[in-house]
C-alpha cells in the first residue's frame, strides 16, 4: 500500500452554520490545480530580499528569463503527469512559468487520488458548495514537489469591495454628499499628465461582467478616448453580465470605467475567472505571465479576511504575488469595506487578503470634500455599520516587512499606540466613501459608487500613467514610498473602528492619499524598462 502524506496547510474546515446536505455526484467532472515548487527557490528568495529592500535589479526579470530560472521543472511536471495517469486523471493544461498543472476528472477519481471525501454543503451566507474536511494527501514520490492542491472545494473565496451610494445619509457623517468622475479625482489628486500609453492594466474579476454599451457611453460622456478593453477567459469563465449592479457586475463595470478613465491610452485586460481559491490564484497567475498583453499593473478589488483562507491557498497566492514583484508588475488591492473587522463573523479585528500580502500595494479609503478643483478636507472613510468603512489593521499571517520597521498603530480605544510586529494594512488610500463617491454608468444609468474597490483601479491608473511617462514598469513600489515617508496627503482625522488616524502611517489610510507628482517623484528611481 502506498504511503501518503498530508499537503502542508491543506486542512479545511467549514464556517459556522454550514450544513452537510449529502454526497457529491461521483461522476461529476471537475478541474483541480496542482501548484509546483520553483526550480531555484534559493535564488528566487535572494531576489525577493533585494526587491523588499528597494534594491531591485535595474531591469526586472523578463517573462522568458523567469520561466527558465524560476518556473517549475519539466521533471516535476512529468512526475505530476504520471501521478495523474495512475489515477485516471487527465492533464488539461501544464504551464512551467505559472508552476501549475490543471487536472480534470470525476469526483470519485479525485477522492481516490487525494484521499479526500467531497460532499455538498449549504450555508445561509454562501449558498451551496462542494467541500471537504481535513487535509489533502499525496504519495511520497510527488509530495515534495507540490506546494498546493486547489479546486477540490468550490466555496466562494472572495467578495467584491464596492458599495453603491445608499438612499440614506449615514448618521456618522457630518459632511455634504458629493460625487466625482475619475477625472475629477485625478485633478484633485494632482495626477501627472499622461494616458498610460504603452501600458496594460490587468483587472482580476471573479464572476459577472460588463456591458460594452455602458463602457462606450461612459467614456464618450467623459470626453476621453475609448480604451482598448480586452476580455481574457480563465478556464472557460467569460464576460457574463447578469444585469444586477449589486452583484459582481457592479464590480467589473466600476473597475473598467475607473482604470480606463485614468489611463485611456492603456490596454485594459479583464481576466474573468470563477470565485474559488483555484480560480482566484489562476486568474492572477495567468495575468502576470501573459506574454501577449504583458500587464505592468494589476488591480484587484476582491478579497476576504485572512482567516477565510487555508494556509496552502494563501501561500500559493502569495507565491504568485512574489512572482509579480520579480517580473516588475505592481499589484494594487482593495483593503476592504468593513472597517477594522473586515466583516469577520466574530467581529474581531482582521485584515483582508490579498491586500495584506507584503507584495501588494494595499489601498484603503477616505472621504473627500472638495471645493472647485481643490480638496477642502479628507478624513478616514467611516460611514458606520450600514455605510461601510475602509479596511485596515495588522496581519496575523505576514511578518513585518523591512519598510514598515519602527511603525505603530494608534488604537481608537484609549488612544494608545501599539508597535507593529506584523504587516500593517493599508499602504495608501484615496476617496472611497459612497458619500463622496465615483460617478459610473451601469445599465445606461448614472450611479454613484464607493468602496476600496474604486481605490485599487484609481491607483493602478496613476501607476500606469507614471510607467507610460517613464517608459517602463515601477514594480513593487512599497519600499520606495515608505522611504519617501509620504505619498502626498497625510490623513489625520477619523477611525475605521479599532484604529485611529494619526500623523504619518496609520492602520486606516496608510501613508495617505496621493499627490500624483509626489508619487511620480518617489517612483522615478525605480521605473525601468
Amino acid at each position: 500500500m502506498t504511503t501518503k502524506h498530508p499537503v502542508t496547510g491543506s486542512e479545511q474546515t467549514h464556517p459556522t452554520g454550514a450544513k452537510c446536505i449529502g454526497a457529491c455526484d461521483p461522476e461529476q467532472r471537475i478541474e483541480v490545480i496542482v501548484m509546483l515548487r520553483r526550480k531555484d527557490e534559493a535564488g528566487f528568495q535572494k531576489l525577493m530580499e533585494q526587491i523588499n529592500a528597494g534594491d531591485a535589479p535595474p531591469v526586472p526579470v523578463s517573462r522568458d528569463e523567469f520561466d527558465q530560472r524560476f518556473g517549475a521543472s519539466e521533471a516535476d511536471i512529468e512526475a505530476t503527469r504520471r501521478f495523474a495517469r495512475a489515477h485516471g486523471l487527465e492533464v488539461s493544461r501544464a504551464n512551467a512559468a505559472q508552476r501549475s498543472v490543471v487536472l480534470s476528472g470525476t469526483i470519485a477519481q479525485f477522492e481516490r487520488a487525494f484521499d479526500v471525501k467531497l460532499e455538498r454543503y449549504e450555508h445561509a451566507g454562501i449558498g451551496e458548495y462542494r467541500g471537504r474536511q481535513g487535509a489533502v494527501h499525496l504519495p511520497e514520490d510527488i509530495h515534495p514537489l507540490v506546494k498546493a492542491v486547489l479546486g477540490l472545494d468550490s466555496r466562494p473565496q472572495a467578495r467584491p469591495h464596492f458599495r453603491i451610494r445608499p438612499p440614506f445619509r449615514p448618521a456618522a457623517s457630518d459632511q455634504q454628499a458629493q460625487s466625482f468622475t475619475p477625472l475629477d479625482l485625478a485633478t484633485l489628486y494632482n495626477f501627472p499628465q499622461g494616458d498610460g500609453s504603452g501600458q496594460c492594466i490587468a483587472l482580476i474579476e471573479l464572476g459577472g461582467g460588463y456591458a460594452s454599451s455602458d463602457v462606450t457611453q461612459y467614456f464618450s460622456n467623459l470626453g476621453v478616448g475609448q480604451p482598448n478593453v480586452i476580455d481574457v477567459s480563465v478556464d472557460g469563465t467569460t464576460n457574463s453580465p447578469t444585469g444586477d449592479p449589486n452583484g459582481p457586475d457592479g464590480e467589473v463595470t466600476l473597475d473598467v470605467e475607473i482604470a480606463g478613465a485614468i489611463a485611456p491610452g492603456a490596454t485594459i485586460a479583464v481576466y474573468f475567472s470563477q470565485n474559488s481559491d483555484s480560480g482566484f490564484v489562476d486568474a492572477l497567475n495567468q495575468a502576470i505571465h501573459d506574454t501577449t498583453n504583458k500587464p505592468s499593473v494589476v488591480s484587484i478589488s476582491w478579497g476576504s479576511p485572512e482567516s477565510n483562507w487555508t494556509s496552502q491557498s494563501i501561500n500559493a497566492f502569495n507565491d504568485v504575488l512574489q512572482s509579480a514583484a520579480a517580473l516588475g508588475v505592481t499589484i494594487c488591492a482593495a483593503s476592504g469595506d468593513s472597517g477594522s473587522s473586515d466583516g469577520s463573523t466574530d467581529n474581531a479585528n482582521a485584515v483582508d487578503f490579498p491586500a495584506s500580502s507584503p507584495y501588494v500595494l494595499a489601498c484603503g479609503g477616505t472621504h473627500v470634500s472638495a471645493s472647485g478643483t481643490s480638496i477642502s478636507s479628507e478624513t478616514v472613510w467611516n460611514d458606520g455599520a450600514q455605510g461601510g468603512a475602509g479596511g485596515g489593521g495588522i496581519s496575523t499571517v505576514f511578518a513585518l516587512p523591512a519598510w514598515q520597521q519602527g511603525l505603530s498603530a494608534k488604537l481608537t480605544q484609549g488612544g494608545r499606540t501599539v508597535a507593529l510586529t506584523h504587516r500593517g494594512v493599508p499602504d495608501v488610500a484615496a476617496d472611497a466613501s459612497p458619500q463622496s463617491g465615483y460617478q459610473v454608468l451601469f445599465d445606461g444609468q448614472s450611479t454613484v459608487v464607493g468602496g476600496t474597490s474604486a481605490v485599487a483601479p484609481l491607483w493602478a491608473g496613476l501607476i500606469a500613467r507614471i510607467n507610460g511617462a517613464n517608459g517602463g514598469a515601477a514594480g513593487l513600489i512599497n519600499a520606495k514610498i515608505y522611504a519617501a515617508k509620504s505619498v502626498g496627503h497625510d490623513i489625520t482625522r477619523g477611525n475605521n473602528g479599532a484604529y485611529e488616524a494619526t500623523t504619518g502611517w496609520d492602520a486606516c489610510t496608510g501613508l495617505g492619499s496621493p499627490d500624483g507628482t509626489t508619487v511620480a517623484a518617489a517612483l522615478s528611481a525605480t521605473v525601468s524598462g
